[in-house]
């Protein structure tokens, strides 16, 4: 409403400012009433002593730990073979290495681009 672009709402058509005004108003108040049920639910609950959060959250982020190492190493040993191969055909240096993976359209762990320090980690991770 505030950049002064006019639109049309597809399922109200004939709303105009005042009605867009309006609904917006309604939201808001809806908005801060969750909020405010939200924070005094949770305050009651505190005061019955419930324990807020996860209690168990050095665990949970062991084995989150866990889960992302054993997955890194998986993704490594697919892919050291390849950069064996690459580094037996004579490229040496790590961009070298990097530039022949993204070339053979080989992604990366997250699907971005390849940089020497990718290689780097895998080949430490091989060693």
């Amino acid at each position: 409403m505030d950049s002064g672009v006019e639109f049309i709402a597809v399922d109200n058509p004939h709303a105009n400012k005042l009605t867009i005004h309006i609904l917006a108003a309604v939201a808001q108040h809806e908005r801060e009433m969750i909020s405010a049920r939200t924070s005094a639910a949770l305050k009651a609950a505190k005061e019955r002593g419930k324990r807020l959060g996860n209690p168990k959250l050095l665990e949970a982020r062991k084995k989150a730990t866990k889960a992302r190492m054993e997955k890194a190493d998986r993704y490594s040993a697919n892919v050291l073979p390849v950069i064996r191969e690459i580094q037996a055909s004579g490229i040496k240096s790590l961009r070298g290495i990097a530039r022949a993976l993204a070339a053979r359209g080989i992604p990366t762990a997250r699907g971005g681009e390849w940089a020497a320090v990718q290689v780097s980690d895998i080949l430490r991770r091989g060693e």
